[in-house]
């Protein structure tokens, strides 16, 4: 009978999981368009492999791209291909890898510590400010955090499982995921998680829980998993190698390349924002978990696993030259396991901990709606137009009324009801909060979608599409075209593709200007900020065909 029961609220957990962040990720995120450039750039190279058949070498705009490896591609292009070339289907894949995540943490922190800790695990991940809003966004830092805990979780579990098949089995998980991880990010997606595993073993002397590790078989599965689109793409192109290997993994990191710097504390108030509603928790959440502090390590070995992966990563971010928000999600796993463990444990209505930790929501959250106000009312300060910020204030002021009152709101529920209530009011309050969020969505970035669908129609396949002074990876993908560029080069890995460069589709101002006065028929699309001068000229003579709020789509002829 208990195994029935026990059966039965798996199968319910999962469910109502997977029904409640299904809803929260993919919530009207086929309504707006992809963003410029990330996840234009991140659906336009699945479209490139769509059309050209070609699965091994990656392309944006017609050219070589080596700056990750294909397992977002391939997971792309597949969507794409089932769904239709459309916004839903681009980000369908992260909503699909932040589904997964919180699914995985589920089930590890059910089994490690019972199924309130699994669930009130799964709840905090998934209603967490960045990871939910990343869940939505199509880039890669999802999909890696997601195979990367896989692969972590995997192993926490494996060595606690005694020899057989079980064990076996979550092993060849581990490094079927840690395979996985190498094709999304590379080298980084297989070091950094087996620093974190190495670096536990070793400090908290854990040598003897490893064995069997079923290692020849592993890396044979490890191997064939990763080994062959590396092979391939490197017999296919001189450059890849020296690109992948030497710039991307370590110039990047050691050196400012990349010119994504940052100071040494970078991170700390973006986990602090990206865990609301559940920073508050934290510290408890630690306080508990390494009770009794150093003496007591190995008694608390599992809960420094998840100290030691939040740990090094956070480090090993803070490390590196190149800094961007989204690099730190992978500690956000292990930190949603540490508080959800806590609050089942936790059931206290007049828990001291629970108080302060609510009391932390009523703060920040009004930060929160302090700064929407801010930026609709101030929009000079966030870089919003005028257009922009009366397009979003209704929205903004939504969303800050509702955190105002759900941060008040919610700690009288807690006092009243208890710890479970006030997990599933705050789990409640950031899926309305996302789900109002999409409607100021199209607001925030404007792209070229616009223009590069009137091009879809009426350009014939001979015309010339310009992009000037910029690359608009966005446009390429709704307009299924590729198009020349004027002086400019950014993300465009020319070092890298000679037949590119030969192509002549890479133009500086003098052969842009005889060309446009020259060819039959030519498109151009730009900033308006970037053809102020050009427009001025009288001797470039244009027909503006059409603009948006902050790009003009102009050609040759009427």
């Amino acid at each position: 009978m208990s195994f029935i029961s026990s059966a039965s609220t798996w199968r319910r957990d999962l469910i109502g999981l997977t029904l409640f962040f299904g809803l929260v990720f993919a919530f009207r995120s086929g309504t707006y368009p992809l963003f410029n450039p990330d996840e234009g750039r991140y659906a336009e190279v699945p479209r490139e492999m769509l059309a050209s058949h070609d699965w091994v070498t990656p392309r944006l705009n017609g050219v070589n791209y080596f700056e990750k490896p294909p397992l977002m591609y391939w997971a792309e292009a597949a969507s794409l291909s089932l769904i239709g070339s459309n916004e839903t289907a681009a980000r369908a894949v992260p909503a699909f890898f932040a589904l997964l995540g919180v699914l995985l943490t589920y089930y590890t922190a059910r089994k490690l510590y019972g199924r309130d800790a699994g669930l009130a695990s799964a709840i905090v991940l998934g209603s967490s400010l960045l990871y939910a809003a990343l869940a939505r966004v199509v880039i890669i830092d999802m999909a890696v955090s997601v195979l990367m805990s896989w692969t972590l979780f995997s192993f926490i579990l494996a060595i606690k499982a005694p020899a057989g098949s079980q064990r076996r089995f979550l092993f060849m998980q581990l490094y079927v995921s840690a395979a996985l991880a190498t094709l999304a990010k590379g080298l980084i997606g297989v070091l950094l998680t087996g620093a974190v595993m190495f670096l536990w073993l070793l400090i908290f002397n854990q040598w003897k829980r490893l064995r069997p590790l079923y290692l020849p078989t592993g890396l044979f599965v490890f191997f064939i998993v990763a080994l062959p689109w590396h092979i391939l793409v490197s017999a296919h192109n001189a450059t890849w190698a020296h690109r992948y290997f030497i710039y991307e993994h370590f110039q990047r990191f050691f050196s400012s390349v990349a010119s994504r710097p940052g100071p040494w504390w970078y991170f700390i108030p973006i986990i602090a924002v990206g865990l609301f509603p559940w920073i508050g928790f934290l510290y408890p959440a630690l306080k508990q978990a390494l009770k009794g502090g150093w003496a007591k390590r190995e008694a608390n070995a599992d809960a420094w696993f998840f100290v030691t992966w939040a740990l090094f990563i956070f480090l090993f971010f803070s490390k590196s030259h190149s800094k961007l928000a989204p690099y730190i999600l992978p500690v956000f796993p292990p930190l949603a396991v540490l508080i959800g463990v806590w609050l089942a444990m936790t059931k206290s209505k007049t828990n001291t901990f629970i108080k302060n930790g609510l009391i932390v929501v009523s703060i920040v959250g009004p930060l929160i709606a302090v700064g929407l106000c801010v930026a609709v009312v101030k929009p000079n300060l966030v870089r919003f137009s005028v257009e922009q910020a009366n397009a979003i204030r209704p929205i903004a002021l939504t969303l800050a009324a509702l955190l105002i009152w759900g941060s008040f709101r919610i700690p009288l529920l807690a006092a009243r009801r208890g710890t479970k209530i006030a997990v599933g009011a705050l789990a409640l309050m950031m899926g309305v909060f996302f789900a109002v969020v999409t409607y100021a969505a199209p607001y925030i970035k404007p792209g070229t979608k616009a223009l590069a669908l009137i091009v879809n129609e009426s350009a014939r396949p001979n015309d010339r599409v310009y992009h000037y002074h910029e690359f608009f990876h966005d446009f390429t993908f709704y307009a299924s075209r590729n198009v020349d560029i004027v002086a400019f080069k950014g993300e465009l890995e020319l070092e890298e593709d000679p037949i590119a460069r030969e192509s002549g589709r890479f133009e500086d101002e003098a052969m842009f200007r005889k060309t446009w006065n020259e060819y039959n028929r030519c498109f151009a699309i730009a900033r308006k900020s970037d053809v102020r001068e050009l427009f001025r000229d009288s001797t470039f003579h244009y027909h503006l065909l059409a603009q948006t709020q902050d790009h003009y789509l102009f050609s040759n002829q009427p």
